[in-house]
């Protein structure tokens, strides 16, 4: 026993050697979490890792862990949440990245207390996709045709338990100032690019507005006696400004 202690604590040194940046995806079911994680991963290289999945792959592997979590699924058992983290932190080891999604996860407080007790790792946000349950009823409905679970019965079941279990998740990063909510029940691409308003690094968003920062030499005073700096827009033409203007003006247009 005293081996397996020490193994888990040098796993969860290394990742905290790491500094990994975690990103906790939260959403209903339909909420189309899944489809924006995919998105995120394409444009900004994340590592999407889902709690579920790495769950059914273990049992697949027919590990001694794996048919530990069979027969306790198989019971009708909660998986405890020290056996999911460990294979998150396997999987964020193995990875070769820094920055991860975990999505589905954590469930409950209980997820997540064990979560940052056993990895010693916060989230950097918790990206909550928020879609009326009319709307992700309407989605699974149409999208699970033919599927055992696409009766409304079990559908709401289903919402039911996230309310129950994972709001009170998100109740808790917002106090911390840690959530970023999606308004998931628009189409797609409009919901994508709400999203890569939050992944984008602030100094890309200025950026995109045409001009692009350090300031150029040879700064010089205007007749108000302002500093006076180079700046170069998009074309790379120079442009003459005041600094404590454009930094006023920059306050009110990259607010996000």
């Amino acid at each position: 026993m005293g081996t397996v202690d020490v193994a888990n604590k040098d796993v969860t040194a290394s990742l905290a050697d790491k500094k990994p940046k975690v990103v906790f995806v939260l959403g209903g079911p339909g909420s189309g979490k899944g489809t924006q994680c995919a998105n995120i991963v394409e444009h900004f290289h994340y590592t999407h890792l889902s709690a579920g999945d790495l769950l059914r792959a273990e049992i697949k592997s027919g590990s001694e862990n794996g048919t530990m979590i069979q027969n306790m699924i198989k019971e009708g058992k909660i998986v405890p949440s020290e056996v999911t983290i460990k294979l998150l932190q396997k999987a964020m080891l193995e990875s070769g990245n820094d920055k991860f999604l975990i999505d589905g996860f954590p469930r409950n407080e209980e997820n997540r207390a064990a979560f940052e007790a056993v990895t010693k790792i916060e989230p950097e946000f918790v990206l909550f996709f928020n879609c009326p349950e009319e709307e992700m009823e309407r989605r699974l409905l149409s999208r699970n045709q033919g599927r055992e679970d696409d009766n409304i019965e079990t559908i709401r079941k289903r919402f039911k338990v996230f309310l129950e279990s994972s709001l009170p998740v998100i109740e808790y990063y917002k106090a911390k100032g840690k959530v970023r909510e999606i308004d998931a029940a628009k189409p797609v691409g409009e919901v994508f690019e709400a999203v890569k308003v939050v992944f984008t690094p602030k100094d890309e968003k200025v950026k995109s507005h045409g001009f692009s920062f350090p300031l150029l030499e040879n700064e010089s005073k205007n007749a108000d006696g302002h500093c006076l700096g180079g700046l170069r827009n998009s074309t790379g033409d120079k442009l003459a400004y005041s600094f404590e203007v454009v930094c006023h003006n920059l306050l009110h247009i990259t607010v996000f």
